[in-house]
């Protein structure tokens, strides 16, 4: 079963190369919506981010996400989901961001920065709402 309509699951493969916003709520209940690079594995949209970073600090206490991914050639074609986190390891997370690279900027060279340690999450789509 797939929650997402064939006419719009190009909006997550590799080529089209759409960025997604995350929406987030913050400790103090305050919302914050930051641009993230995402993957799709069939199942689970995969983000990837450093340790310390807002949006790492708040998807690690696990709960609710929303994700706004726009068409990059027509605004008005998107997906609206909410899901959860279910899942975060460190293991292979820097080997993520890499392939991440490679589908936003044309190589898997991420830059290694001295010190930071990648993170990599796992969101289950539950509610997804479409626009074409």
């Amino acid at each position: 079963m797939t929650l997402f309509p064939e006419r719009l699951l190009d909006l997550l493969s590799p080529e089209k190369k759409a960025f997604a916003a995350l929406a987030l709520t913050l400790a103090d209940g305050a919302p914050q919506v930051t641009p993230i690079w995402f993957g799709w594995d069939g199942t689970h949209l995969i983000l990837n981010t450093a340790r310390g970073r807002v949006k790492d600090k708040v998807m690690h206490r696990g709960g609710k996400v929303a994700l706004l991914i726009m068409d990059p050639g027509d605004p008005y074609r998107y997906l609206q989901i909410r899901g959860r986190v279910v899942d975060e390891t460190e293991e292979g997370a820097y080997e993520t961001i890499c392939d991440l690279n490679l589908k936003y900027r044309g190589d898997r060279d991420y830059p290694k920065r001295p010190g930071e340690v990648r993170v990599t999450y796992q969101v289950l789509p539950e509610q997804v709402f479409p626009q074409n």
